[in-house]
């Protein structure tokens, strides 16, 4: 390979538009298919991201992108005034020793295993910025919430005797709380059950992540929708589960396609009340069908509803768990949509048979939730404080919604079919234009001061990658709406061929 000052020459790597799968995706897998077959050993300079996407016709973004995920991957360093270099990590590393999605193998069960084996797509979460902008997904409006109250309940909470308030949290959960939810739970989405089977945790990825490891043996097959939610895909596969995606509609996932990929599948992952992130409704025929499958393969169910609560059309829909007759379902829900993520609180609902195992784990391994946080959202609900903020969050995401399509409306015609959202934080756009990518769009909108998330990283392969953008609209308030709506149309017009 001929060497200059400017980095090695990479003219062998062959950029095809006319596939289905990205550019950026191309040329990563290229440049990490030339480091493990050790073409470009450990120390070799790498050419800068303007002259690599100068010489393959690409566009800067795509290149810098490229090194992006080879440097979080480990397989290059980037020197102050020098470049980027293959890293020595390189020569231990295995790149293209990808997740396997499909096959029920034996893995690994040693969590440092399966994350060197894996592909760091598969952990790459949504980051949650302290400074808000549009459109940034998955968080609620922190200015709309009630402090004054919240700082009284609090300061009354720790006025209480402190042998109550300075102790040992219950494993379980604090009494009050789940009873709290459990009352809650069964006026507004149509769920009984016992307050034995409810289940706190700081958060519901930890639900997720001992869901996982008490469920599941390493290689068990886990149904998951594609596209899905990162995070609880990143619990499953750090449990050793073999994920495999199944394609979602407008009905939600697909259980006709799930029993043939995986007919033996110990688990199913599913968004029912709004598929994350497409928004597609689970129908009732396709619930059933998802129900009957579990009890025919003694497997079990997670339904996260992580924002159920919001529906803005009428009364939330029914839980999968409410019509769960055969004790298959285990919901999870969390309050960082509902209330703020800073709380770090979650719960999950098992079914009865699986009461005393979970029980007796819990009991035996974790601390708890501080009681101190799990007292004061007790009082908040009993009082009355919570039906009130999640009535009043209602309206003001309902009104945010349709600031958002009248705009859309009026700039983003021709650029970005967007569908009318009647539940949720996001908004789902599809490109008018075809072939356009939607992780390069993403990369301009953030050059433009936007942050917009890419469908195709909730995606779980490149045979099935939906592509468009996802677009949060709870956290920023209407004039930051229209005027992002129309700062995304500038952006949009410029990448449409």
């Amino acid at each position: 390979m001929v060497k200059r000052s400017s980095g090695e020459l990479l003219f062998s790597i062959a950029v095809d538009r006319s596939l289905d799968k990205s550019i950026t995706t191309q040329v990563y897998h290229a440049i990490r298919q030339l480091i493990a077959a050790s073409h470009l050993p450990a120390g070799k300079r790498l050419p800068s991201s303007r002259t690599l996407a100068r010489e393959l016709g690409i566009s800067r973004t795509t290149a810098m992108t490229v090194f992006e995920r080879l440097t979080s991957e480990g397989l290059i360093v980037s020197r102050t005034g020098s470049g980027s270099y293959v890293s020595e990590l390189a020569e231990t590393r295995k790149p293209e020793q990808a997740l396997v999605v499909h096959s029920p193998g034996p893995v690994s069960a040693k969590l440092a295993d399966i994350i060197a084996d894996a592909s760091p797509r598969f952990f790459q979460r949504l980051s949650h910025p302290h400074h808000i902008r549009a459109f940034v997904t998955g968080l609620p409006d922190y200015a709309a919430f009630p402090m004054a109250v919240w700082a009284r309940l609090t300061a009354k909470h720790w006025r209480e005797p402190r042998e109550e308030v300075m102790g040992y949290s219950d494993a379980n959960g604090h009494p009050r709380l789940r009873l709290a939810i459990a009352e809650h739970l069964r006026a507004n989405r149509g769920l009984s059950c016992d307050v034995d089977q409810i289940f706190i945790v700081n958060g519901a990825q930890q639900a997720f992540d001992l869901i996982g490891r008490v469920l599941l043996n390493p290689g068990d097959r886990v149904w998951f929708e594609n596209p899905g939610a990162i995070g609880a895909r990143n619990s499953l596969v750090a449990c050793g589960a073999s994920i495999v995606p199944v394609p979602v509609d407008q009905e939600g996932l697909s259980v006709e396609a799930g029993l043939t990929l995986a007919p033996d599948f110990r688990l199913a992952f599913v968004t029912p009340s709004h598929q994350h992130p497409t928004g597609a409704e689970m129908s009732l025929a396709r619930r059933a069908q998802l129900l009957a499958a579990a009890n025919q393969n003694n497997a079990w169910i997670i339904e996260d509803d992580y924002d159920g609560e919001f529906r803005y059309d009428g009364r939330p829909l029914p839980t999968l768990k409410s019509g769960d007759t055969g004790e298959r379902v285990i919901y999870v829900g969390t309050f960082s949509k509902t209330m703020f993520p800073a709380l770090r609180l979650g719960f999950y609902i098992v079914p009865k048979p699986l009461v005393p195992i979970f029980q007796r784990i819990c009991g035996a391994f974790l601390q708890g939730v501080p009681s101190s946080i799990q007292a004061v959202l007790a009082a908040f609900i009993d009082e009355g404080h919570f039906a009130t903020h999640l009535r009043r969050m209602r309206e003001i995401y309902a009104a945010r919604h349709a600031v958002f399509h009248e705009a859309a409306e009026g700039y983003l015609g021709g650029l970005l079919h967007t569908n009318r959202s009647v539940a949720g934080f996001h908004a789902v756009g599809r490109f008018a234009a075809p072939f356009m990518n939607d992780e390069t769009v993403a990369a301009d909108a953030d050059a433009a001061g936007l942050q917009v998330s890419p469908i195709s990283r909730f995606c779980l392969n490149q045979a099935h990658i939906h592509r468009g953008l996802v677009l949060g609209v709870s956290a920023i308030d209407e004039r930051t709406i229209r005027k992002g709506v129309e700062t995304l149309a500038g952006v949009l017009a410029k990448q449409r061929p």
